[in-house]
């Protein structure tokens, strides 16, 4: 029998963050455990504990936060991933990621691993599309990120276009391709 695969799902302050619910239960059922970090930002649009029931695992949100045991939960979760998976990536996390800012748990861990990271981008089609973003999405992939999405749909701002994230079979898709 393989082993589990360990994914790491980044979660960061997008509208489409409740589409990370069906990320979750699709990697338990087609891939392994999953394990979510979350932006502080993105607390504000759903509790770490939703994440927590569907994962059943601990949730990570802060820097800070108390471990349960001593250790670097940085370094250890950088360790245990076979994949990143960030979904949905804000045009700010994006940025980050790209010019090498560490500032909260989830960049940290990028930072740290040998694992591969995928990024779904999900944001406003003008965030989307504008030249920094850009500029960011192609230096990444120059580093050998790999990006699946945005999609042409409709925005939470209501107007239609590109920056939906990607659909949740062709994100498990490209998870299960990359581990």
């Amino acid at each position: 029998m393989a082993k589990e695969k360990n994914i790491i799902l980044g979660v960061s302050a997008s509208i489409a963050i409740y589409k990370s619910c069906d990320i979750i239960r699709q990697i338990k059922e087609k891939v392994g455990s999953v394990t979510v970090v979350m932006t502080r930002e993105s607390e504000e649009l759903i509790r770490p504990v939703v994440f927590q029931s569907l994962s059943g695992n601990k949730v990570y949100c802060g820097f800070f936060d108390f471990a349960e045991a001593w250790n670097i939960e940085h370094i250890s979760l950088a360790k245990k991933a076979d994949l990143i998976l960030v979904a949905p990536a804000t045009a700010n996390i994006i940025a980050k990621i790209a010019s090498g800012i560490c500032d909260d748990l989830l960049t940290c861990i990028i930072l740290a691993t040998k694992a591969p990271v995928l990024i779904a981008p999900a944001m406003n089609e003008n965030m989307y599309s504008n030249k920094i973003t850009q500029d960011n999405i192609s230096k990444l992939k120059k580093l050998g990120y790999i990006f699946v999405g945005p999609e042409k749909g409709r925005l939470a701002c209501g107007d239609l276009g590109m920056g939906c994230l990607a659909g949740i079979d062709t994100i498990i898709k490209e998870v299960k391709t990359r581990i």
